[in-house]
């Protein structure tokens, strides 16, 4: 009785936490649509209420969420993965790693909302699937990689070149969609799956470059959907590409509000529902075949699938309902003002905090901190991050405001990414492309991708090629501000060497 007790008490600690994580990532965002609802962007009070209404659900969502990720989602990684790993048999595990990358993907609520923004010229199934197996080959990829071991940084040129050829063949509409796809499917529910198995297939090795190599296999990850839906859009070859409509939600009075959430309440019960059953069963069907787990551990997990989906159901219904007619409407508000270009530095400021709130970069920064033996302070990690977003931010509504391609910003972001890992030590290059998807989180696809359609579709812009694209942003500006961070701890660590070297030298000559 004590036991469950204190479990109980343990769970309700650790809820308090997430919920307090994830108010702290929506409370930036919150604050910043209450001041431009105020100056430049009014909006009436029954959508403002929904707002509001719509905010708090994706707190309570999105901290249940990520708790059920923590107490379901990385354990049954860990287990899959150890238990997969064990076999040590590649014919076995390559198709394994596939499946697990299709199953994981269609459950990641990123991608869910960005393929939510799409209308029926894209199919929203087709894109997740199609993405999923991008997911499902590329992690299969990754496992080889370590297994053979083949240099992280010669297989990342090697796709991104592959990358860049495909885009001279691929509807200009597809472009900024595919890098925007590469940047939300590595979130809180596959992460854990693709550590857990780069984990596995590092302990089957002993050598020296076995800790490195267990990194790099969310970039190789991010990497799959890019190219999985650049085949699509060569495959569909659609003229163009339109965003869903988000209808403003004006209610009256309360009961009517109720009545909207409670209407989409059954949409995403089914959606979520459909999304994390496979890799439920998944799940069940290792625990009969393969090593057993405790029943204690077993209740836990599925205490944790149960926060997972009523997490996702009410993350999605905040953010459909509440979250995107606001940001798509302030976006369109916005750039239909005669100053529009104010929305650069709007766009710097959501990007500084959103980045400064986001619980995976605490998660980041601590790795890094660890890794260099505290060389790269935490503080230094994250402030670079949070401005680096800014920046891309900024650019990201930059190039919405004048028309600018998204290849005009790519092409030398990745380049200099790709030049910097001849430079910097492995691990960083990994981090580096690991940590991509890490900034590029629930509230960019959320509330940024929606704001930049809503500016877009105000200036005239195309909406596929200049619309879409803030996401991919987002994801690349990472690649190179961790490899310079990489480079500065690389030229810190020389000098050590050296003035120890010298040290040494001086105690010999005084002895001498």
């Amino acid at each position: 009785m004590r036991k469950r007790q204190n479990f109980i008490r343990a769970d309700r600690t650790i809820i308090n936490e997430k919920v307090k994580e994830a108010f702290s990532s929506v409370l930036p965002i919150t604050a910043i649509v209450l001041v431009l609802c105020f100056s430049i962007a009014p909006i009436e009070s029954g959508v403002f209420l929904s707002f509001i209404v719509g905010a708090l659900f994706v707190i309570v969502g999105m901290g249940l969420f990520t708790l059920g990720a923590d107490t379901a989602m990385t354990p049954i990684g860990q287990y899959v993965g150890t238990t997969v790993m064990r076999s040590k048999k590649i014919w076995i595990i390559v198709p394994i790693c596939f499946i697990l990358g299709v199953l994981i993907t269609i459950s990641e609520p990123d991608l869910s909302v960005l393929a939510t923004q799409l209308s029926a010229s894209v199919d929203k199934w087709t894109l997740i699937l199609a993405v999923g197996a991008g997911v499902g080959v590329f992690l299969a990829i990754a496992f080889l990689r370590i297994v053979l071991r083949v240099k992280l940084s010669h297989l990342l040129i090697f796709c991104y070149v592959v990358v860049f050829g495909l885009s001279f063949f691929v509807p200009q509409a597809f472009i900024p969609l595919a890098f925007d796809s590469g940047g939300v499917t590595t979130g809180p529910m596959s992460v854990p799956f693709i550590i857990a198995i780069g984990t596995g297939v590092a302990a089957m090795r002993s050598d020296k470059g076995a800790e490195t190599d267990g990194f790099g296999l969310t970039a190789l990850c991010s990497v799959g959907p890019i190219i999985a839906v650049m085949i699509l859009g060569v495959i569909l070859q659609p003229e163009k590409i339109e965003p869903v409509q988000n209808t403003l939600v004006n209610v009256v009075d309360s009961k009517e509000l109720l009545k909207v959430y409670a209407d989409a309440l059954p949409h995403y019960m089914q959606e979520v529902g459909v999304a994390l059953l496979p890799i439920v069963a998944f799940f069940f069907i290792f625990r009969i075949f393969g090593s057993k787990i405790s029943k204690n551990d077993f209740i836990r997990i599925l205490i944790g699938v149960l926060y997972t989906y009523v997490g996702l159901v009410f993350f999605l219904m905040g953010v459909n309902v509440g979250f995107l007619p606001v940001g798509s409407y302030l976006g369109q508000a916005i750039g239909e003002l005669s100053y529009n270009w104010i929305i650069i530095p709007i766009g710097m400021v959501i990007g500084y905090f959103v980045v400064a709130a986001e619980p995976a970069v605490h998660v980041l920064t601590n790795q890094v901190f660890e890794i260099t033996s505290g060389a790269i302070p935490k503080k230094a990690l994250r402030t670079s991050l949070m401005i680096g977003v800014a920046v891309s931010v900024g650019l990201a509504m930059t190039r919405i405001i004048f028309h600018i391609p998204i290849m005009y910003f790519l092409i030398p972001g990745y380049l200099i990414a790709i030049v910097l890992t001849f430079f910097v030590p492995d691990i960083f290059t990994a981090i580096a492309f690991d940590s991509g998807g890490v900034a590029s989180g629930a509230m960019t696809a959320s509330f940024l991708l929606p704001l930049a359609l809503g500016v877009c579709g105000a200036v005239g812009g195309n909406i596929a090629t200049e619309g879409f694209g803030v996401v991919a942003m987002v994801a690349m500006t990472p690649l190179i501000t961790i490899q310079i961070l990489g480079l500065v701890y690389k030229i810190k660590m020389a000098k050590l060497k050296k003035l120890e070297q010298e040290k040494e030298q001086t105690q010999e000559e005084i002895i001498g």
